[in-house]
């Protein structure tokens, strides 16, 4: 930036790193005064008055010749009152200067630290350290306000709005009525002194009494089965508590359209439903408002991302309509709501965004997961899953984006399953199979040791081993294939019973038996079939999205999900829920739609983004389209009936094909004529 020229009195250099922009300014003249003038990113709530401490700089001595600056010790003014009981309070750090304190009385370089800018980046997760810009819709803004007088009749909000434009340069702002109702009593209880909480630069949401430096905001996937709910500090990006719990609505029906079903067979039923997951909702914000120590009144922004029919219900509309084709959404744009319209009853002036969603079974949740994962911005073509009870997959890059749902059932997550349940204490996390001897090994949650090293026993027996989790499931599955227990069409081999008394016999049918004793955890023949039907569905439409991308192989897979991140990928593949693919290429990546809701809270621009990125998804509908049976019947073998899985056979050694006839009884059968006859052939 050209240096501000000023000619009539005395002026000094000064250079901004890291922006690296620079300008004269008069002696004296606060440094957080020059760096608004140049526009330079340095955050304040108090305006300059010494009370927040967020605009901290370092000045740096040295000669810079690119700035044309000898920056000396003496450059700025010496500390004064307002910063000596600041460093004294607040631990300022040494050397360190509030910009608002110190004064330009020579040519100076200032460097301002990351965690002092407005737009400071923070890491949003671990897996890839991706960052992200700071620019919440929440922003904060201490203010003097005018005291009324007989000879200005004005009202008290006009006189406020009048400080906000001085002061901050916010104009043409507005406020509900609740607001209004609290705003007198707010500004003399302040002594006309009071933060206002401002809403995109256009709505007052909250008033204080005086100085306030904290706001909060919540990010929630509210997901079939579970939601989960991440507390937020909007000034600096941090997660101070994050808290989940399942689904209320579960109650009602496992699956969506068993929900749905529920709503069209008993009127008023969404209404239970609506209910159901704003008490769930309700109760997360209390706990994690109770493990930060948070005013749950100081929650002021919240994102919600869900699929269409949580989405919908959380939103009190009738999901009947997404029930039956052709899957009308009532919106599927993103939307801003008061708090109180969703009946979040913490703060009713909380603003509440809902990212779009994409079509009929492709919600704000896959939204939030393209925000989160940017495929888009990629040029490798990526295979995006999001594992739940309704997967939602996403291909393409940065030329083309597909996007599809496949009902696989909440198989995955541990339902349908003798033995299953949530991921919990106690739950078979990890199974390995001697292929040998046919003996298991686990490990449990709520332990590091396997079940087969010494202390194992002492050590879970508090917590017990409860059942078999989904990631437990997938492995043990895997594993019983690789070991020979299972053959390609998914039957358990009861010749296998010569080998091993792990093998036993169950009615028709054989089971697999995983620990014995008082509290017997063993999979049977079902539980094969309920997880071969979920994997099949998975694959059919990632296969289908392929079709119309014309691929035989994408470059690299992401799995995603509360449960989708637990996946040990190489059981993925070998049970063929996943198209072949680089093992090195194929990451659980974490709750990405989770990750997408803190985008879209911690920075605004990252909502229109979205809004407008949606637009361009091509929507692929499974259910309608003519290849689906087919693709699904060939995906129920594991790993699959035609499809090779090279890269797979690198790294796993895979046992030669062994089909056997399926005796279930009439549930077999039933399964058959769906398309298992086929695969038993």
């Amino acid at each position: 930036m050209p240096d501000r020229l000023i000619t009539k009195e005395k002026t000094h250099l000064i250079a901004f790193m890291p922006s690296g922009k620079r300008g004269r300014f008069p002696h004296g003249t606060p440094v957080l005064e020059a760096a608004r003038a140049l526009g330079v990113d340095i955050d304040s709530v108090c305006g300059g008055r010494g009370i927040c401490g967020r605009c901290q700089v370092d000045m740096t001595v040295g000669r810079f010749s690119k700035h044309g600056v000898t920056s000396r010790a003496g450059s700025l003014s010496a500390f004064n009152d307002v910063e000596e009981k600041y460093r004294e309070r607040r631990n300022l750090k040494e050397g360190r200067r509030l910009s608002c304190q110190a004064l330009l009385n020579g040519d100076a370089v200032i460097d301002v630290p990351a965690t002092s800018q407005v737009h400071k980046q923070v890491v949003v997760k671990q897996a890839d350290d991706r960052k992200i810009e700071m620019d919440p819709a929440i922003r904060l803004h201490f203010v003097q306000v005018l005291e009324p007088d007989m000879h200005n009749p004005t009202g008290d909000f006009e006189r406020l709005c009048l400080a906000l434009k001085q002061q901050w340069g916010l104009d043409g702002l507005e406020c509900d009525l609740r607001t209004l109702r609290a705003l007198q009593k707010v500004l003399r209880a302040g002594n006309w002194s009071v933060t206002v909480a401002v809403h995109r630069e256009r709505r007052i949401t909250k008033v204080w009494p005086g100085f306030a430096n904290q706001a909060y905001g919540i990010a929630v996937d509210v997901g079939s089965t579970t939601i989960a709910m991440h507390l937020c500090d909007l000034s600096t990006g941090a997660v101070i508590a994050s808290a989940g719990m399942m689904n209320p609505q579960i109650r009602y029906g496992e699956d969506l359209m068993s929900r749905v079903s529920y709503v069209m067979m008993n009127p008023g039923g969404e209404k239970l439903l609506t209910e159901a997951v704003r008490s769930g909702i309700n109760d997360l914000i209390a706990e994690v408002s109770e493990a930060a120590k948070v005013d749950p009144d100081d929650i002021l922004n919240a994102v919600f991302v869900g699929n269409p029919i949580m989405h919908h219900l959380l939103l009190g509309i009738d999901p009947t309509e997404l029930g039956g084709a052709p899957f009308a959404l009532a919106t599927n744009s993103g939307m801003i709501v008061w708090a109180s319209e969703v009946g979040m009853i913490s703060n009713p002036d909380c603003r509440a965004y809902f990212l779009p969603c994409i079509a009929g079974h492709v919600g704000a949740d896959t939204a939030a997961v393209i925000l989160s994962e940017a495929p888009h911005l990629q040029e490798q073509m990526t295979l995006i899953i999001d594992v739940g009870t309704n997967a939602e997959i996403v291909l393409g890059n940065n030329e083309r984006l597909l996007a599809a749902s496949s009902p696989t059932g909440p198989a995955f997550e541990g339902a349908q399953i003798s033995c299953g349940q949530r991921a919990a204490a106690g739950a078979i996390e990890r199974v390995r199979i001697d292929p040998e001897t046919l003996e298991p090994r686990f490990k449990v949650i709520g332990s590091d040791l396997w079940s087969d090293e010494e202390g194992f026993e002492a050590e879970t027996k508090k917590i017990g081993v409860t059942g078999i989790c989904g990631s437990g499931i997938i492995e043990v599955i895997a594993e019983m294939y690789l070991a020979g227990i299972l053959s390609s069409d998914g039957v358990i081999d009861g010749a296998m019973a010569a080998k091993s008394p792990r093998i036993v016999a169950d009615g028709r049918t054989f089971s697999y038996v995983i620990r014995d004793g008082e509290n017997e955890i063993k999979i049977y023949q079902t539980d094969v079939r309920a997880i071969q039907l979920a994997k099949a569905a998975l694959y059919a439409g990632a296969k289908l999205l392929m079709d119309k991308l014309d691929l035989e192989k994408v470059d690299r897979i992401q799995l995603t999900g509360a449960f989708g991140s637990h996946i040990d990928t190489k059981y993925a593949m070998v049970l063929g829920m996943i198209p072949d693919c680089d093992l090195e290429e194929v990451k659980a990546v974490g709750n990405a739609a989770g990750v997408g809701a803190r985008i879209a809270l911690l920075n605004n621009s990252a909502r229109n983004e979205i809004e407008e990125l949606v637009k361009s998804v091509e929507k692929i509908e499974t259910a309608v389209e003519p290849k689906f049976q087919q693709y699904f019947v060939e995906a129920m073998a594991i790993p699959h009936k035609t499809a090779p899985y090279p890269e797979l056979s690198k790294a796993v050694k895979l046992p030669a094909p062994k089909m056997l006839s399926d005796t279930s009884g009439e549930g077999g059968r039933r399964r058959r004529r769906r398309g298992m006859e086929t695969v038993a052939d």
